[in-house]
């Protein structure tokens, strides 16, 4: 039987070697942990890698731990089983109760070696479960954990608004446009900004999309990707391809917007 294979992501480096030396103590059978330095590394290494664990940190440079899970399940391979997640935090009690109530492992920082030989028993548990089953069945419990964490937004909760907003304040050219939320079809994250796209055209509004959900109407405003919510009036239809990827007709513009697998369950048949 080959050996397992783990990957380990976090920024420090101490704590990075200090975990590698306690797998390894505690579960022998584990191949030597690859190690990645920040949330890109870890995504790219891991779908190179395609290892059966993962250890991802929460705080990262790049991506966060919670974002490389997100984006892992978008893109990984459907004839392989998805990868055990464990994630590990500086103790942080709403966070503890995110992951508890997600049931999603998780270490606290600094890693007790007890407790890591808690988590070594879970894992070898799940992977033995893992082999009598399809590798979908995994993709899709592990989509349904981080649903959860995102619905409850375990890593740093959201100020809740008094009320939606109803007019966006954005820039095009010299010019500040004040645009009615009735008229957005979707908002796009790009580098620093978020893209406002309306049927006239494009702007841009200097916030996150992570800051910009919270005041949008949940109920009108539904996020179908890392990068994109979309107001679901606009939409058309959700088209599925031959791969079984999800992709949205909108109305008033030519382009199609890409569904990942985390937000799918959304355009299922009713």
């Amino acid at each position: 039987m080959p050996s397992i294979t783990a990957l380990i992501a976090e920024d420090e480096p101490l704590l990075a070697n200090a975990l590698r030396q306690a797998l390894q103590d505690c579960w022998p059978e584990l191949g030597p942990p690859q190690l990645a330095a920040n949330g890109d590394a870890a995504l790219a290494q891991a779908l190179a890698q395609l290892p059966d664990v993962l250890f991802l940190d929460i705080r990262m440079p790049g991506r966060s731990g919670l974002e490389v899970a997100r984006d892992l399940a978008d893109a990984w391979p459907e004839q392989r089983p998805f990868p055990l997640i464990v994630f590990v935090t500086a103790y942080d009690n709403y966070a503890v109760e995110a992951f508890e109530h997600a049931a999603v492992d998780y270490l606290l920082k600094p890693v007790n070696q007890a407790r890591l030989t808690v988590t070594v028993q879970r894992l070898k548990q799940q992977l033995e479960q893992r082999a009598a089953a399809h590798p979908e069945q995994h993709l899709e419990q592990a989509l349904a954990q981080l649903r959860r964490l995102a619905a409850i937004d375990a890593i740093q909760p959201q100020a809740a608004v008094d009320a939606p907003l109803e007019i966006i304040r954005a820039a095009v050219g010299n010019q500040v446009r004040l645009i009615p939320i009735s008229e957005v079809i979707y908002f796009e994250a790009t580098d620093k900004y978020v893209n406002v796209v309306t049927a006239d055209g494009e702007a841009l509004i200097r916030t996150s999309l992570r800051e910009l959900i919270p005041q949008l109407d949940a109920r009108q405003f539904w996020q179908v990707h890392r990068g994109t919510v979309v107001q679901i009036r606009h939409v058309q239809a959700a088209q599925r391809d031959e791969a079984g990827k999800i992709s949205l007709i909108l109305r008033n513009r030519p382009e199609k917007l890409a569904v990942s697998r985390l937000f799918a369950h959304l355009f299922r048949q009713m």
